[in-house]
């Protein structure tokens, strides 16, 4: 008895022809050389929007409105006013610029209106840095390159019948397209980022980063940001023992323990329903104003500890108890029939199991922990927000408060790698039995 054969779709490829993924390795390297591009472009607007020089005009003592073109353009670069003394700097990349009144103010006058440039130091050094950007953007060729190169092998193992290498070599054809598409996506969003702050000749970028002004301030704002190192670091300490009494008290056991209970769940309720800033103002001024010997008198900086620590005291306490609610109560039970106290059991046994689950969120909690220490510049401590904002009133830009949350930014991202470390060591000597 004759069997039937397998019928085939017309239009399908058999399941035994491997794929050699051309198209999407052509697309791949085609998107490469339209990121390349996109990015030489954006750094280019992105290098003559730059500011990294200047000069001064002056007019007649009034203020006046001003614009400034290139030398032999008629197209506004930027505009500007006056001061009451007539005079006003102007920041703008290197070379010839013509600054001349607004046609509507018929009685301004500018002197010098011809003015140049000088190149810097700074100059050069941004030159550098966005080619090294600039080449960096080249390395998209090198998976794109690949892909077509394993599609076009796998194309020609196809062909001569070599079924495994035609696969393994589709394979890698694929894998490098896929690289060409996840890099090509971030040097796009990259890209995008440079195009965004070099809108209006740099006006989007200038008031957030003018990096003359922020290398200027840098050692003013970075001193001041000690205060706030220094803040979170004492608070970071008293919160850990204060949270940890907050969820003992929350978790006192019997009757006898209700009424501690009931006081720590008010406290938690209390501290967790207040904004942080509301308790910094209220524990500053009331306890400066209650002229209580001892209290009265203490630096506004301790003020601040003692406000930080009461209202994220209470966030912690909670992440301490999620951690011993966690903990299988066979555990507390196999340490009281050896013995231990239930104080004990929570010491040597409960206690240091929670820690170890609770380590991300309680990262969360010093991390807002560090940012909240921005609020104490609105008890009058002159931190890092508070030495940026009187340089802002000073110099009419954000560049220094932008300066801080740089500042704020690098002291976190290592904390968060290194509890990320912490959790993957842990998880492998779980996982190899210790």
């Amino acid at each position: 008895m004759l069997e039937a054969s397998p019928v085939v779709p017309s239009g399908s490829r058999p399941a035994t022809s491997p794929r050699t993924y051309g198209p999407r390795s052509t697309i791949a390297a085609v998107l490469a050389v339209l990121v390349i591009v996109l990015m030489a472009l954006c750094l280019i607007a992105f290098k003559h929007s730059l500011s990294l020089s200047g000069f001064t005009i002056t007019g007649q003592p009034k203020e006046a409105s001003f614009d400034v073109y290139r030398c032999g353009s008629s197209n506004v670069y930027r505009t500007g006013r006056t001061d009451a003394s007539g005079t006003a700097r102007v920041h703008v990349p290197f070379g010839c610029w013509d600054a001349r009144p607004e046609p509507n103010d018929v009685k301004a006058f500018i002197a010098r209106p011809d003015q140049h440039a000088p190149s810097t130091d700074r100059d050069a050094v941004a030159l550098v840095l966005l080619s090294l950007v600039a080449v960096g953007s080249l390395a998209l060729l090198w998976p794109a390159g690949n892909g077509v190169r394993r599609s076009l092998q796998a194309r020609t193992h196809r062909a001569g019948e070599s079924v495994i290498e035609a696969r393994i070599a589709g394979d890698e054809a694929r894998q490098w397209a896929s690289y060409t598409f996840g890099f090509g996506a971030a040097a796009t969003v990259l890209a995008a980022a440079f195009w965004f702050l070099s809108l209006a000749n740099g006006a989007v970028r200038t008031p957030f980063f003018r990096f003359s002004l922020m290398s200027h301030y840098f050692g003013e704002v970075l001193n001041k940001f000690g205060t706030n190192v220094a803040l979170f670091l004492v608070a970071e300490v008293v919160v850990l023992v204060w949270g940890l009494l907050v969820a003992m008290a929350r978790l006192a056991p019997g009757r006898a323990g209700r009424p501690v209970r009931a006081l720590a769940v008010f406290y938690i309720d209390l501290f967790r329903g207040i904004p942080a800033v509301v308790v910094l103002t209220l524990i500053a001024f009331g306890l400066r104003r209650s002229k209580v010997p001892g209290l009265s008198t203490i630096p506004f900086f301790w003020y601040g500890v003692i406000s930080l620590s009461l209202t994220y005291g209470a966030y912690v306490a909670e992440v301490y108890r999620s951690g011993i609610d966690s903990i299988h109560p066979s555990q507390t039970a196999a340490a009281r029939s050896l013995g231990l106290s239930y104080g004990r059991t929570l010491q040597h046994v409960v206690v240091p199991q929670a820690v170890r689950r609770i380590i991300p969120p309680l990262l969360n909690d010093f991390i807002g922990l560090q940012k909240d220490t921005a609020l104490v510049s609105f008890v009058g401590i002159t931190d890092a927000l508070n030495q940026a904002r009187i340089i802002n009133s000073v110099e009419f830009n954000l560049s220094a408060i932008t300066l801080v949350a740089v500042f704020f930014y690098v002291i976190t991202v290592p904390q968060a790698r290194f509890v990320d470390y912490l959790i993957r060591r842990d998880q492998a000597r779980m996982r190899a039995g210790g």
